[in-house]
């Protein structure tokens, strides 16, 4: 988040840098910093002339060379956004500068083309050359989704060297709820503790679909109102009392009545609360408590720790732990198995979700 303020601070003082390179597992920071230079770098009546958008799919990496070397017309900037540049296909080559989740190791050599020593032909050197000595008057936003360059490679490492580069990584689910109250600190959103853990729990790791739900909040209520479970339940949908995080703490506690109540509540409002979704969340509550088996320290602090996880949401796995030996969540993982085939058709004969769910609900407490 620090480096994207950087950028977009740097942007609103029209400090502008020639080549911006946006790249990287999590879109929407992509989005972000391409979107604010897409509509104010610019005037309205500077983009008509001066403003081209590409797409990845649709040129080519000599076409975005040729149109950065134009002069812009009465301004002082043109701006030449590529989206999708990762399907430019000099990017997708092998040694192309973009690297997918099944190459080597960015540290590893190139059987071919050892780092340093490879001598770019065609459209990729001239992106070279550009790099080293690019258009003054032009802004070229590459927005390179989702993966990364090959910096091992001359053009990776001039991209790193030359432009503005930028690395979203994607957060990870442990991360989430953290990263969602600095989002809601950042708006100003004073919050309940148990918010941004239950928004991460409902939300995943989906960013652009967070902050898009964390916007209606901020619409909805009156600044400095401190954001409650309500507040999350009329805005959102997800009920206070009702969700999975409710029913994490009921199993914890092995309360079984509460479990059932909301199993229940689940069954009756199937499309907020699909087994799929209810599943998932459970496999992954399971799996925390192993790793809290395993784990060295087994205070409150040191499972915190070890899950990433603030201490108040911890101290509820303390507890389960207890109720839940490493035998019973093994077992728990055959029985979450189980219930994920049979709600797919496998070795089921007619029973219907909410059965599968009041079934599973039931091995898991007894």
């Amino acid at each position: 988040m620090k480096e994207v303020n950087q950028i977009i601070t740097d942007l609103k003082r029209k400090i502008f840098k020639p080549v911006y390179f946006l790249s990287g597992e999590e879109a929407y920071y992509i989005d972000l910093i391409s979107d604010y230079i897409e509509k104010n770098v610019l005037d309205e009546s500077e983009q008509e002339f001066n403003q081209t958008i590409l797409y990845g799919k649709e040129t080519t990496l000599d076409a975005v060379i040729g149109t950065a070397k134009r002069f812009p017309m009465m301004s002082e900037y043109q701006v030449v956004i590529v989206k999708e540049a990762q399907h430019l296909k000099e990017f997708m080559s092998r040694g192309g500068g973009a690297k997918g989740k099944d190459d080597d190791d960015e540290n590893s050599e190139s059987e071919n083309e050892p780092a340093g020593k490879e001598v770019e032909t065609g459209a990729k050197g001239a992106l070279i050359n550009y790099l080293e000595k690019p258009q003054p008057s032009t802004i070229l936003v590459f927005c390179h989704k989702y993966k990364k360059p090959d910096k091992r490679q001359k053009l990776g490492k001039l991209l790193v060297k030359n432009s503005v580069y930028f690395e979203s990584d994607k957060i990870p689910d442990y991360k989430m709820a953290e990263h969602i109250g600095s989002l809601m600190k950042e708006m100003d959103m004073k919050t309940d503790a148990r918010v941004p853990q239950l928004l991460s729990e409902y939300l995943g790791t989906d960013l652009g679909k967070v902050v898009m739900e964390l916007e209606k909040l901020s619409i909805n209520i009156p600044k400095g109102t401190e954001i409650t479970m309500q507040h999350i339940q009329d805005n959102i949908g997800i009920s206070k009392d009702y969700n999975v995080f409710e029913l994490q703490d009921a199993l914890g506690r092995k309360d079984i009545l509460k479990a059932n109540k909301i199993i229940h509540y689940f069954n009756a409002n199937p499309k907020e609360h699909f087994i799929g979704m209810t599943l998932g969340f459970l496999y992954g509550y399971f799996l925390k408590l192993m790793m809290v088996h395993f784990s060295a320290d087994k205070s409150k602090f040191g499972i915190a720790k070890t899950l990433g996880l603030p201490p108040f949401v911890a101290e509820g796995y303390e507890r389960a732990s207890k109720n839940y030996n490493a035998a019973k969540i093994k077992a728990i993982f055959g029985f979450l198995r189980e219930a994920d085939l049979r709600s797919k058709g496998i070795d089921n004969f007619g029973t219907e979700h909410g059965e599968l769910q009041r079934e599973l609900i039931f091995k898991i407490l007894h």
